[in-house]
């Protein structure tokens, strides 16, 4: 019993105070001796209601060991202006990507007199000539025709096994050589 009323007693006695935040939680430290080992605990002190997403990602890390030194004020307003830098760059970049799809946009409207899908005729152009047998043909409505003219060639012959599945041995099939 003894023991643990010096703890508690310690608790509140050898605490060290390192600093407030922005949202006015309050952080602490102290030295305690565990199993011969001293160790440092830190713990926050919330103003008002117990809200976790009120303390910043620097004093997340300072309370898990991540870092060793508490954030600075100074450090804090740095991080915050970089923050808002940051967050006005990227609503500059939304509004200049809105106003570059609105012009190009309007160029693919005036220059096809209509909004649609793709140019399937650009898209077929990239690609070769039809190959041999193969026969192109245009229709009176713009589309392309593509007829086939059947050749007999010889199926050449596969070097996979083949079979119906009830000659199958395992351990049977040979690569070609």
């Amino acid at each position: 019993m003894s023991k643990l009323l010096s703890r508690i007693a310690g608790f509140f006695s050898n605490r060290t105070f390192i600093g407030v935040d922005k949202a006015g939680n309050r952080y602490f430290t102290r030295k305690e001796e565990i199993d011969g080992i001293l160790k440092e605990k830190r713990w926050v002190e919330f103003k008002g209601e117990q809200d976790p997403t009120s303390i910043s990602v620097e004093w997340i890390c300072w309370l898990n060991g991540q870092r060793k030194v508490a954030p600075t004020p100074e450090e804090m307003m740095e991080l915050e202006a970089r923050r808002e830098r940051v967050r006005l760059n990227v609503a500059l970049l939304k509004k200049e990507e809105e106003e570059r799809k609105a012009r190009e946009g309007s160029r693919k409207a005036v220059s096809l007199g209509k909004v649609g899908g793709p140019d399937l005729k650009s898209f077929i152009r990239q690609f070769p000539s039809a190959s041999e047998g193969d026969k192109v043909e245009q229709a009176s409505d713009g589309r392309i025709k593509e007829t086939h003219e059947e050749k007999e060639e010889p199926i050449p012959e596969s070097s996979e096994p083949t079979g119906s599945g009830a000659t199958y041995k395992p351990g049977t099939w040979q690569p070609p050589t």
